[in-house]
This record gives C-alpha cells, structure tokens and sequence, in this order.
C-alpha cells in the first residue's frame, strides 16, 4: 500500500494544518493497526477505549473528524455518538461489528454519523471513507455554482441565493456544508417533485469520490437541521422506490 502524499488536501484541514483523527475503539490490535497506517498517511491518530478517554481527548485536542466502534465493551456507542452530536458537528465515521448490525448502523446515521464500515473491513477504504468525509464536510467555502440573486421562500425558511445564507422562521442563521447546501437547491429547484437518488447524486457531487450512500447520509443531517422531528419528516419526505421529495410549497422572490 503507497503512501498517501501530505499534499492531499482531502487530507488537510482547512488552515491547512495536519488533519487530527480520534479513533475511539477498545481493541488494541485495531488501534495500533489503524495508528500505523494513518500514520504512514500522513493524519496525526488520537486513540480513545472508552466514553472518559474519548471525552478528554475531544478536550484536549482540535478533532476535524471522529471514528466510534459502536461495540464498546459495557459502553453503547450509540450513547457516545448522541454526547458527540449534542455538542459538536465533528464528522463521524462509525463501525459496526457485524453485518447483522443494520439497526444500530441505521440509527448511527439517523443521529448524525456521516458515514459507517462494518467490521472487517480493509484499512484503504477506511481511509478513503476519511478522505470524503473530511472532503464533503470540508469547512472551506468554495462555491458550488455561481451565485445566483434572489432568495427561496418555504414554510418559514429563507434561503439566499446570493449569500447562500439560510436562516429559520425565527430569522436564526443555520450553517450548511457544501454538499447540504447543495441538495438544498436541489430540492428547491424541482419542489413537490419525487427526484431519484442517481439525480441527486449528480447534483452534489463537488468531489469524485462521494460513495452513493453519502445522499441518504446527507438527507438526513439536513433534515436534522430543517425538520422539528426528523423521525417523522413533513418537509424532505421519502418516495419509495424513487428517492426523496420536497414535500413544502416553495416561493422564489
């Protein structure tokens, strides 16, 4: 396996400072396995066993991306993911121990995982699972499409074209990644419309290694921001065997 060059900004934050990664995983072979190869890569490897050393670790440290076993010994990973998200939008990357494990890696996107890897899996493609995370979630601000005048309207939400700036019916800002903000316009472009995920794949697509799971990662971190039960969407709703609709009137102004 060739080492990755420190060049990749896929690798870097966005002050272009050695990305950190905490890997919070309680079994040791996997820890020096994963710190070794990381290593070679360049990302400086933080490793946590359990909810205090991970805790601390957050503390102590500038995270720009998080990777939590969800078997944790007597420790619910899914309890540490939920302390994470309360607190923080560190991107999140977690494992399962099994295949079998659907329910729980389900819900690990539901409460704000980016993206998931079942045990065993091969330390290239978690890597690579970094790289497009860390990527999709990058803090820059590169534009999408050329900014456009004009603002959407929908059931409270403005949504500036020209600023990208979205802000709640309270009139709070609410911060969106590039690629939320892209599905954004998706939707908003075609409201009331079922749309497929291959077409809203196409329409988020700012890097070339965005895995096809990473809509429905995305669909959900948006509804977490647009919906006041997410569990129960009303404004992004599922169209089986098509993909997603917007399901609010949409006003352009």
């Amino acid at each position: 396996m060739g080492k990755t060059s420190s060049n990749d900004p896929g690798l870097r934050a966005s002050s272009d400072r050695q990305v950190c990664v905490l890997v919070v995983e309680d079994d040791p072979a996997l820890q020096r396995m994963i710190l070794s190869y990381f290593g070679e890569n360049n990302i400086r490897t933080l490793v946590a066993s359990d909810r205090e050393e991970m805790v601390r670790q957050l503390n102590d440290a500038v995270v720009n991306l998080l990777i939590l076993d969800l078997r944790l010994g007597q420790e619910d990973g899914l309890d540490l993911l939920r302390e994470v998200r309360s607190s923080s939008d560190v991107p999140v990357i977690i494992i399962t121990g099994h295949r079998r494990d659907d329910i729980d890696r389900v819900v690990g996107l539901e409460l704000g995982a980016d993206d998931y890897l079942t045990k065993p899996f091969n330390l290239r493609e978690l890597l690579a699972r970094v790289r497009a995370v860390l990527r999709r979630f990058d803090s820059g601000r590169a534009p999408v499409r050329e900014p456009e005048r004009g603002r959407w309207r929908f059931s409270g939400w403005q949504l500036d074209r020209r600023t990208r700036r979205l802000t709640d019916p309270d009139g709070a800002p609410v911060v969106l990644t590039k690629g939320e903000y892209a599905l954004l316009v998706a939707f908003l472009e075609a409201p009331q419309r079922p749309l497929s995920r291959e077409h809203l794949l196409q329409a988020t697509r700012v890097h070339e290694d965005v895995f096809d799971r990473s809509i429905d990662v995305q669909i959900l971190r948006l509804r977490r921001k647009l919906e006041r039960d997410p569990s129960a969407p009303r404004v992004i709703q599922t169209e089986r065997g098509v993909g997603y609709v917007f399901a609010v009137p949409v006003e352009r102004v």
